[in-house]
């Protein structure tokens, strides 16, 4: 049976993940969710759209890129080459009415909005994106929005070499980051570690000419790998403490709002470790190794019938006389006069 601490901190890691993926009371402002070509972020998307919807929370979807708007969303704003002003206005007419002095600091009605890629507004107007992303944020609003880590940002020749990067500013701003990454590949490379072998690259890291995403292997489409998504969450409390933790959310592409399935990646039989699941004695931690370091009773009984030499030195000998050295000469010993003289 696992240690009871243990048990709390992964009951306590996945209700984190379950009240941010909720947006319960507000646990995050500002979701960053950082994807890739070989990720995207679709499926958690989906995963908070799903979860609004359940809770009937409002979901407004900002579309810097999309075209169309998506199925489970209320409202669908087009901001892409728009002034942030006008879109700001916009924006805030289709927000849920909020009184601080009525709803006591818990708005009634909620909302969530959808900023479909971040890049497109870093490189547009990197000077203004931290004072635009706070303008949109109200009590009653949560913003979960995307940043393509794999797609350069070209920024204009007026920003200085020594402002920070608008993704350093995202980072800095947001409450919560979530970053991406595909089951089957972390699957792939955690049997690479295994088998202490170079871990295997995809898309762009291959660094083939030609090659944007990575091919997987025939068959392995249908298993659940392939639907999975590592996420890695880095949430920041409102102490300044930051919790990190590592997930499996595996989603359902439905008509319907359809939650999906939440695990530690440490659940997962691939990247459990041999003592996660083995038993110890009461009190008792087992070092770790892969050959056996206890004693069996015989040499337990031996090792405490072993009599050492100090103390056979100290019997016989009156008090304040010393201690004497106990060693019989061998065969093999080199004994010279003149040396025990000097």
């Amino acid at each position: 049976m696992a240690p009871t601490s243990n048990v709390h901190a992964r009951s306590h890691s996945l209700l984190l993940l379950q009240k941010l993926l909720n947006l319960r009371d507000g646990a995050s402002p500002l979701t960053l969710v950082i994807d890739n070509l070989e990720q995207p972020a679709r499926p958690i998307l989906n995963e908070f759209v799903s979860r609004a919807k359940i809770a009937k929370t409002q979901v407004i979807f900002l579309s810097l890129t999309t075209l169309k708007k998506p199925q489970n969303a209320d409202i669908f704003i087009k901001a892409a080459g728009r002034d942030l002003q006008s879109v700001r206005k916009e924006l805030v007419t289709h927000y849920p009415a909020f009184n601080p002095l009525v709803d006591k600091g818990k708005p009634t009605q909620r909302a969530v909005v959808i900023i479909d890629s971040l890049n497109a507004l870093a490189a547009a107007a990197p000077q203004s994106l931290a004072s635009f992303l706070s303008s949109i944020i109200t009590p009653a609003v949560s913003i979960v929005a995307t940043y393509h880590d794999d797609v350069p940002i070209v920024l204009p020749r007026s920003f200085s070499e020594y402002e920070p990067h608008p993704f350093t500013v995202l980072c800095h701003l947001a409450t919560a980051i979530l970053k991406l990454s595909s089951l089957y590949q972390e699957i792939e490379r955690q049997k690479a570690r295994n088998r202490s072998i170079q871990e295997p690259e995809w898309g762009l890291n291959e660094d083939r000419e030609g090659v944007l995403v990575g091919l997987r292997e025939k068959g392995k489409d249908q298993s659940e790998e392939s639907n999975g998504v590592v996420v890695h969450m880095e949430l920041r409390r409102r102490s300044g403490r930051t919790v990190s933790e590592k997930f499996i959310i595996v989603s359902k592409e439905s008509a319907s709002p359809v939650l999906g399935k939440v695990c530690l990646l440490t659940d997962h039989p691939m990247f459990t470790t041999a003592t996660d699941g083995g038993e110890t004695g009461e009190g008792e931690e087992e070092p770790e190794s892969t050959f056996n370091l206890g004693l069996t009773e015989k040499q337990r009984k031996d090792r405490e019938g072993i009599v050492l030499p100090y103390f056979d030195a100290q019997t016989d000998i009156g008090a304040g006389e010393g201690g004497r050295i106990l060693y019989e000469m061998g065969r093999e010993d080199d004994f010279d006069d003149e040396e025990d003289e000097i």
